[in-house]
């Protein structure tokens, strides 16, 4: 860069805050004293001009700042049009590689801000009215660095702008990059070895190697080289791949993280099944591990419903959805598990994104469909896929090891047997008791670490909220009865029309007209002691029946009100056939026709004369003594047959 300019050459640069004529500039420099200036070492800025007419040159330094702005970005442009043709350090963008810079070592990119500062305080004493070459001695003697080793970090920056100076200082030696030689098909014979899903160790497969190597005269590093060969050239997905599987692959992926604050309170559901790690006596004395149907919201993570069986099967389903709106209302999203239960018709049915069977178009809608849910299905054993997998995390920590089950846990696996296993089973009702205040405690725990719940809140505060303000579904008494299950051909009794179902009896007086008949009757299991619900056979509502309760033998209580019910059947029936019968006795026969008015018999065209003994004889009537007797003659044979005559 020129730095001693003449009134002239400074005019005729046209630079900002500066005049444009000579005598212009005269004018500036004498205002300016600018022939009195010197630096701080006494050096001056402005010098008698050798030859060419003498004259004054001032230093650049001594122009008005925007002047000297100008001046350098002018001397960058100036190089950067040079930088092709002159400059044989290569392109720009060959010293500007950023992106190279920022893969180095933080030890290598402190070289480069070191020499860096070197250059930036050269640049400042420059413009302080220094010389480069004054410059770079003073910084060079200060630093200890020799005044060469500054010159050639010059040209490496030359014709950059500043903000790039990094990179082209970063030192580029890439230190030792020869390779021991290695036979290209000893290198293919280890991979093929080392690869494998039997996950060799590679001290084995390096003396397989030695051992081929030996016998076909192939050149092999030492084992230490091939091994830093494998990890750097083959990249460490394939090798997972390759030795692992796609399974431990998939899991190298980062799960899907998605939010589900945007949902509001039974908005979306989650259902799955889980099988307690928890022995279990059922009423009928099979012991087993059940089955837990749960539903959770998605919004907040409450477990809002949940049945247990012995095995995972529609009707669990169907009375966990009938838990769900009868209590929260009808969501308008679910996620359901691939399973039997599940993809079951009468659960699923007519949703054409089924995994099993066939959709058909008779195909009766399944509950959800009918309801208007819309089901989406979960990617088969993909625990990412669902989140109330975590919940049943929960379960197995705070519910299946609780000090209650103690002796009935089975551990979570096979090899996780405790020392008691099965030495007890747990009675199903004990059991429930502890799962439902388990569950209970689960929602209600505070400062949950969620989106929604922001380690401050619970499950059930979070669902408390949005269920408040939000609009949800009810369901009707219609159809909460579609999620009880049926129970068909249940043949009433023939005189009352009670029903028996389960070793319970249940009636109501809309049997009547079914007496002796078959009906179908819709039952919760588990609540037996609730109303069922009475359906003909194809499929009409008759009515709800209550449960008819068994009395002791002695209550004379019971006994009483048990009377006092029938008289008031028998009055309010009595009542309603007075209202059914407007017309006496009386005034129906008034209304019939009088047997005089009858049509005559029809005569016969001939009649035949009966001779002969087929003419039958004329008998005399009998006299009131002979009706005596025959009455006391009747009498005497039924005590005969009766054993009651004496001998």
């Amino acid at each position: 860069m020129q730095e001693w300019f003449s009134p002239a050459e400074i005019a005729e640069l046209r630079l900002p805050s500066t005049p444009g004529t000579k005598m212009g500039v005269n004018a500036l420099a004498d205002r300016n004293n600018w022939r009195d200036a010197s630096t701080h070492n006494n050096d001056p800025l402005a010098r008698k001009r050798k030859g060419r007419g003498g004259g004054w040159e001032y230093h650049w330094s001594l122009l008005p700042i925007p002047a000297q702005t100008e001046l350098q970005k002018r001397e960058i442009a100036r190089k950067k049009a040079e930088a092709p043709q002159s400059n044989g350090r290569g392109s720009t963008a060959a010293r500007v590689d950023w992106e190279w810079f920022e893969a180095l070592p933080e030890a290598r990119k402190k070289k480069a801000h070191d020499r860096f500062a070197v250059l930036d305080a050269i640049c400042t004493l420059q413009r302080g009215a220094l010389s480069k070459d004054q410059a770079v001695c003073s910084v060079s003697a200060q630093q200890n660095i020799g005044a060469s080793t500054i010159y050639n970090w010059f040209k490496l920056v030359e014709g950059l702008d500043r903000k790039d100076w990094l990179p082209a200082l970063c030192p580029r030696h890439a230190g030792r990059t020869k390779k021991v030689p290695c036979d290209p098909l000893a290198w293919e014979c280890l991979k093929a070895d080392f690869l494998r899903l039997e996950k060799p160790p590679f001290a084995a497969c390096y003396l397989r190697l030695e051992t081929a190597a030996q016998e076909n005269g192939w050149t092999i590093p030492a084992a230490r080289t091939l091994e830093r060969r494998l990890e750097s050239e083959i990249p460490a997905p394939v090798r997972v791949l390759l030795r692992e599987g796609s399974e431990k692959l998939k899991m190298m992926y980062p799960p899907q993280v998605r939010d589900r604050s945007e949902f509001h309170a039974m908005e979306a559901v989650n259902v799955d099944g889980h099988k307690w790690d928890v022995w279990v006596e059922f009423p009928d004395g099979e012991i087993c591990r059940p089955i837990m149907i749960a539903i959770q919201d998605l919004y907040s993570n409450k477990c809002v419903a949940w049945r247990v069986d012995k095995s995972e099967n529609s009707d669990l389903v169907r009375l966990a959805f009938g838990d769900l709106f009868r209590e929260y209302g009808i969501p308008d999203h679910a996620w359901l598990d691939n399973g039997r239960g599940f993809a079951a018709k009468c659960i699923s049915g007519g949703t054409p994104n089924r995994f099993r069977f066939k959709v058909k178009p008779e195909e009766p809608s399944g509950i959800l469909t009918a309801l208007g849910i819309n089901i989406h299905w979960t990617t088969p054993y993909s625990g990412q896929s669902k989140p109330i997998e975590r919940m049943f995390r929960d379960f197995c920590n705070h519910i299946a090891k609780h000090p209650k089950f103690a002796g009935a846990y089975t551990g979570n696996k096979p090899d996780a047997k405790p020392e008691n296993y099965r030495s007890k089973a747990i009675p199903l009702d004990e059991f429930l008791k502890v799962v439902g205040e388990g569950i209970r405690v689960h929602n209600a725990r505070p400062k949950r670490n969620t989106r929604v719940c922001g380690r401050v809140r619970s499950f059930d505060q979070a669902f408390d909220a949005s269920y408040a303000d939000s609009v949800i579904r009810k369901a009707a008494p219609e159809q909460l009865r579609m999620c009880l299950l049926a129970a068909e051909q249940i043949r009433t009794d023939q005189r009352s029309g009670r029903i028996e179902l389960m070793g319970n009896f249940y009636w109501d007086e809309c049997l009547h007209d079914h007496m002796g008949k078959s009906i179908m009757v819709r039952f919760d299991p588990d609540f037996l002691h609730d109303s069922v619900y009475a359906y003909r056979l194809d499929g009409s509502f008759i009515g709800e029946v209550g449960l008819w309760e068994a009395s002791g033998f002695a209550d004379r209580n019971a006994a009483r009100e048990h009377g006092r019910k029938r008289r008031a059947f028998i009055n309010l029936t009595k009542k309603a056939a007075e209202i059914e019968r407007t017309l006496s006795l009386e005034e129906y026969m008034d209304l019939l026709p009088d047997s005089d008015d009858a049509d005559a018999a029809p005569q016969p065209a001939a009649v035949r004369l009966v001779t002969g003994n087929l003419a039958r004889q004329a008998e005399a009537l009998p006299t009131p003594d002979d009706e005596e007797d025959f009455s006391r003659n009747f009498r005497a044979g039924l005590q005969i047959l009766q054993g009651g005559r004496d001998e």
